[in-house]
């Protein structure tokens, strides 16, 4: 994908670090391409919830802002995006050292963006533990 705007790496990284909790989090980005997100967390005890497992909020929070993040490479200069909707399915128990999401257009828009995301877990392997479609709105700043 091409975006049409030629500062599309200062509008990823502001919409990547400009959110403080994004970085309460501790989420790092990792790469970033037009129509395509990849962040990670590296995962500690506060990420978890009572049983030792990754909370939904810490996976469903980097589906979303990863695919902010992607929606945000393919738009016009003096736009943003902001989430419309998104559903999340978790698909088994996340537990490791590193949460990793992988964003990628479905569909880009003038008014709405279509983001499929990917949840991995690392520790010994890498395993898919969630997938969220992201809808995002393009509005004009």
């Amino acid at each position: 994908m091409q975006s049409p705007n030629p500062e599309w790496r200062a509008e990823v990284e502001r919409v990547f670090h400009g959110a403080p909790f994004i970085q309460s989090l501790g989420a790092q980005l990792i790469e970033a391409t037009p129509g395509y997100c990849v962040s990670s967390i590296p995962l500690d005890t506060h990420h978890l919830q009572q049983d030792g497992y990754v909370h939904a909020g810490v996976q469903a929070t980097l589906a979303d802002h990863t695919a902010g993040t992607a929606a945000a490479s393919l738009l016009p200069p003096g736009h943003i995006v902001l989430t419309a909707e998104f559903k999340i399915n978790l698909l088994r128990a996340a537990r490791g050292s590193t949460l990793i999401a992988e964003a990628t257009i479905l569909k880009p828009g003038r008014l709405l963006t279509i983001v499929e995301t990917e949840v991995y877990v690392e520790g010994d392997q890498r395993t898919l533990v969630a997938k969220a479609m992201v809808t995002l709105a393009n509005v004009a700043r």
